[in-house]
């Protein structure tokens, strides 16, 4: 039996394969509120035959989008309006879902990719001031975030409690605390980006400690059916920066908490990252830690052949994969996957009859 396609259970929560489709941003919301983008898009991925999907960075407060058309949970509104997509989805498909719960920090105040990027200043349109651990700019051209005061970081957990206690009325499985890339909470946990002298930074300790009173506060208030996890990256790829040593004492400081998984990607926190990319780069990062903790891991990046995965699987290296770029260009690739395989996925009964003649159909 395929491994790749075997059950996987996080928490309490059973997944059908070990297939997760990772968060991404379509910088299609409108004042933080979903759109009928999300419902076609969505709902396409939901229809995929993964054994989960994971909303896009979704921001606890409007200045913790990574640009003005990004998706929020803040508010009555943001919560209506992912509502009524939810609902749309839900009526076709049951897979589980998760949103990833986040904050952009100094890396927020942007334009769209295909509008150039890049940072808008606070005093242009679709701009505003951003905050960060220290008032240290991601960009040298960048305008200067606020460092950000101990009110300010209380109103941050504060945000991500209410934000997922919304994500539970909405009736969404589970939460992944965005703690990768570059965004605020990997801003704290990073020597590169967080210059504070308070109980906030220096020590591992003290640069720990913001993430994990996220993760405590979260955990107080979602029910216990409900998924917490977060997302890492395990190294800046900079000298002197976050890298897997601390990501090691995070992940399990995180496991005595209750985790229900971690997700382990890398980079994002400096232009100077010297990333080698190629085909299961990541992947050592999530076997490091999959060695020591007893937490599901998943694995992503640059993986995009069916039988690799299924080897990355069987040398236990992660307990799954997660698929992003892969997802978009291919969006049934689950359903391939399963075909060479041998194995068989969830799909609508709409589908049943598109395999190629003369190929026997992977779909339930």
């Amino acid at each position: 039996m395929s491994l790749l396609f075997s059950p996987l259970t996080l928490g309490q929560l059973e997944l059908a394969n070990r297939i997760i489709i990772a968060p991404m941003c379509q910088y299609s919301a409108e004042n933080g509120q979903a759109t009928d983008w999300h419902t076609i898009h969505l709902g396409s991925m939901a229809l995929s035959g993964a054994g989960m999907l994971i909303l896009e960075a979704t921001a606890v407060l409007p200045n913790g989008r990574i640009s003005y058309a990004d998706l929020g949970l803040w508010d009555d509104k943001t919560e209506a309006a992912l509502d009524k997509t939810l609902k749309s989805i839900r009526k076709y498909s049951n897979m589980p879902m998760a949103i990833q719960l986040a904050h952009a920090g100094r890396k927020a105040s942007t334009r769209k990719p295909w509008e150039g990027g890049g940072t808008i200043a606070p005093d242009e349109l679709n701009g505003w001031q951003t905050i960060a651990p220290s008032a240290q700019a991601f960009y040298q051209d960048a305008a200067l975030p606020q460092a950000m005061t101990f009110d300010d970081i209380d109103e941050l957990i504060a945000a991500f409690v209410s934000s997922a206690q919304r994500a539970e009325r909405l009736g969404l499985d589970g939460i992944e605390i965005h703690a990768a890339h570059g965004y605020l909470l990997h801003q704290f946990l990073s020597p590169l980006s967080n210059q504070r002298t308070d109980k906030y930074g220096g020590s591992l300790e003290n640069r720990l400690r913001l993430l994990l009173a996220v993760f405590d506060a979260i955990k107080a208030v979602i029910s216990p059916k409900m998924v917490l996890g977060v997302r890492i990256s395990a190294t800046d790829w900079v000298d002197g920066g976050w890298d897997l040593a601390q990501s090691l004492v995070l992940a399990k400081a995180l496991e005595a908490r209750g985790c229900d998984f971690i997700h382990v990607s890398t980079g994002g926190l400096s232009p100077l990252q010297q990333i080698p990319v190629a085909e299961h780069f990541q992947v050592p990062f999530a076997d490091a830690i999959k060695a020591e903790v007893n937490m599901p891991v998943i694995a992503v990046g640059l993986i995009t052949d069916a039988n690799k995965a299924e080897t990355i699987l069987a040398q236990g290296q992660a307990d799954a994969i997660a698929l992003a770029r892969t997802m978009l260009y291919d969006p049934h690739w689950p359903w391939h996957a399963a075909a060479t395989l041998g194995a068989t996925v969830k799909a609508p009964p709409q589908y049943l009859r598109s395999s190629p003649h003369g190929i026997k159909s992977p779909i339930e």
